[in-house]
């Protein structure tokens, strides 16, 4: 397949940490929409989200919201025990994403710049758009979680360096790096750092940040497989030390070792706090 235009364009940094299900995961209408997609390439799923996204942006009249494209659906092939591989699928919810982001971002601008950026004319036209029953049973069990300008310290917790890790690059350029893992093992590593710092460190915002995840992840069937997506800021870190060093820094905690802490968080805050200051550049 040709690729899609204007889908090589650099956005943001964005980082997504996703969640997978096997097919009778999926209502029959949702596993129809599946199937039509299931032997599309990852690489052209991407192009053309990113190209739907620069459409919505630089549409005439502002709206940033989807309208009546079909929804997305990405496919990603684990290996199993015995040596074969098998299809999971993750579902973009495009619409219900922006529907909760807008939400979120009303609640942070106020004013005209609201206005600029969301017209109410578009968010109401949005919502009309979204069924009611669809929407709580797409809020209720999101697929997809995404971050800008660097990956939140807390899903390192839920990957190590030696899980299922693609790179994808060319030219030199990392485009992203993405390191899937069933989420079995994401909850128990998760739960263990939540006991580990719920002991050493209680008033720290990781332990909430963690406990919020893995009530997301005991949300979804045990046979589904998780997804952290780097995005195009692996291009400035990968090789990346973080997942190791959140966890060093989470076992010195653990046995009081706060030199042992301090430089895991030292190492990790001169690879990424560069990053987020991006945010503030002009």
């Amino acid at each position: 397949m040709a690729d899609v235009p204007g889908a090589g364009r650099s956005f943001p940094y964005v980082s997504f940490l996703r969640v997978y299900e096997p097919l009778d995961a999926f209502s029959d209408a949702q596993q129809l929409a599946i199937l039509e997609q299931r032997t599309r390439e990852r690489r052209v799923t991407e192009q053309l989200d990113r190209a739907d996204a620069l459409q919505r942006i630089t549409r005439l009249v502002s709206d940033p919201f989807p309208h009546h494209a079909q929804d997305l659906v990405r496919v990603l092939h684990f290996p199993r025990s015995n040596g074969t591989t098998a299809p999971f699928y993750c579902p973009n919810q495009l619409a219900v994403r922006t529907f909760l982001a807008a939400e979120s971002l009303e609640q942070t601008i106020r004013g005209p710049l609201l206005d600029v950026l969301l017209p109410e004319v578009a968010r109401e036209a949005h919502q009309a758009r979204l069924d009611p029953e669809t929407l709580t049973e797409s809020t209720a069990k999101l697929h997809t979680r995404s971050a800008t300008w660097g990956v939140p310290f807390a899903w390192f917790v839920l990957i190590h360096e030696d899980d299922l890790t693609e790179v994808i690059d060319d030219d030199g350029e990392v485009h992203t790096v993405r390191v899937s893992v069933t989420i079995s093992e994401c909850i128990d590593r998760a739960r263990r750092a939540v006991a580990n710092l719920a002991i050493a460190a209680p008033e720290l915002d990781l332990l909430e940040e963690l406990t919020e995840i893995t009530e997301w992840l005991e949300t979804f069937r045990r046979d589904a497989v998780v997804e952290l997506d780097y995005g195009p800021v692996a291009d400035l870190v990968f090789p990346d030390e973080s997942p190791m060093d959140v966890r060093m820094g989470i076992e010195c905690l653990a046995e009081t070792d706060m030199t042992g802490a301090a430089a895991a968080y030292r190492r990790l805050a001169s690879r990424w706090v560069p990053i987020r200051q991006l945010a503030r550049a002009s």
